[in-house]
């Protein structure tokens, strides 16, 4: 499939990628570069391909004139890379190439290949177009004949991603703002790929938002390559939480194709979002403790006041007898008082000094039975000595008589 326009210009390569900006130290914030280097962390990490979700991925790849045969096939080789990365297949990822320069060509779309070496046996193949860097018109194209359920798409209710990746290095020749708006508005991502001499003002005019994830620079043909493993973490959602590259003290939480911090139980996330520290597990609110909360570690646990026992629950606690067997230390009698208790003694006992054990009353039944002897000792001597005083006041009496009688008769004489 073709269209032509007579316009003749600059080159663009055009794919239609997921999001990425790589700036290199030093570089200047319009032209962010990707410098030439090994295999990137993830991709060592994984050589086999990713289990992405499933996309509509198209390519729209520039071969004009200014794209020399040589730096074509690194284009070839750079697709190839990628679809190796990629699950692909009818029920997962498919892949449509485009090739365009002043026409478009459908190298294949999305209904035709659903395995790899066949994908990549058809790239091997593509010729260049030469002349004009038609990039509007490219993805106007993708719109019209590729993205339809008659060249393979599958129906919107099927939710899978349109996805395009735009390679090129040079100036489109054509009006390609409105038609990549467009485009966005149908609900297709653009990534775009500048190399060499390729516009930045352009690239980001036809990318996605945000434009610092899908649009990416290179400085030759040489190093295209290397983006395959960008791609491949933007596809395959790498879980950077299992290749350890997070920052997280405790638990990484994979989220798309970014990541959160979480920490273990017991413990709080800090304000840095990284780190983590213990919590006060018997802070107001913390634990279900009905009455005494006893932090353990990262844990706690549930103990009661004095007088009450810890229900089965072991969290709530009940009022215990004080007074049932083993708990108390009375020799003789217990005596329930609120939670606490007192001890006494049976009768004929009595409580010892230390309030718990008890002695027989021997000793003080003895002391009451001779005080009470000693009290009818005293009532008879008492009688006695009454009786005798009697007595002698009565003789007294009678001799009073006697000498009063006696000193009248003297008296008379």
């Amino acid at each position: 499939m073709r269209r032509a326009l007579g316009t003749r210009g600059c080159c663009w390569a055009l794919l239609l990628l997921p999001p990425l900006l790589l700036p290199a130290a030093g570089a200047s914030p319009h032209r962010p570069r990707l410098q030439p280097g090994g295999r990137s962390g993830s991709l060592a990490a994984a050589d086999t391909a990713c289990k992405n979700r499933p996309l509509d991925l198209v390519f729209i790849i520039d071969s004009s004139r200014s794209v020399r045969p040589e730096e074509f096939e690194k284009v070839k080789i750079f697709l190839s890379e990628m679809i190796d990365t990629l699950d692909v297949g009818e029920r997962t990822t498919r892949v449509a190439v485009m090739n365009y320069a002043s026409t478009v060509k459908v190298e294949f779309p999305l209904r035709t290949y659903f395995d790899k070496a066949s994908m990549k046996e058809a790239i091997s193949h593509i010729k260049p177009l030469s002349a004009g860097t038609m990039t509007g018109l490219a993805i106007q194209t993708a719109m019209d004949e590729v993205f339809t359920e008659e060249m393979g798409t599958r129906p919107a209710t099927f939710n899978i991603p349109k996805v395009v990746i735009v390679v090129t290095d040079g100036r489109p020749q054509d009006q390609v703002q409105d038609v990549a708006a467009s485009a966005r508005t149908a609900g297709i991502e653009i990534y775009a790929v500048g190399v060499d001499r390729a516009d930045m003002q352009s690239l980001r005019v036809m990318a996605s938002e945000p434009l610092d994830e899908h649009v990416f620079y290179v400085e030759t043909y040489g190093v295209i390559e290397k983006l395959t493993s960008k791609f491949r973490e933007t596809f395959c959602a790498v879980n950077v939480c299992a290749l350890g590259t997070h920052d997280c003290e405790q638990v990484c939480v994979s989220n798309g194709r970014t990541y959160l911090c979480d920490c273990y139980e017991g413990y709080t996330l800090n304000p840095d979002k990284r780190t983590c520290s213990a919590v006060d597990m018997c802070a107001p609110g913390r634990h279900e403790c009905d009455q005494i909360c006893v932090s353990n570690n990262t844990s706690y646990v549930c103990e009661c006041y004095e007088g009450y026992t810890l229900n089965p629950d072991k969290k709530t606690c009940s009022a215990v007898d004080m007074c049932a067997p083993g708990r108390h230390d009375c020799e003789q009698v217990c005596m329930r008082d609120d939670l606490f208790y007192t001890c006494d003694c049976y009768q004929g006992y009595t409580l010892n000094p230390d309030k718990k054990t008890c002695s027989r009353a021997i000793t003080s039944s003895l002391v009451t039975t001779e005080e009470s002897c000693k009290c009818e000792a005293i009532a008879a001597l008492q009688d006695s000595v009454t009786s005798r005083l009697e007595a002698l006041s009565t003789k007294l009496d009678e001799v009073s008589e006697k000498l009063q009688a006696y000193q009248g008769r003297q008296q008379v004489v």
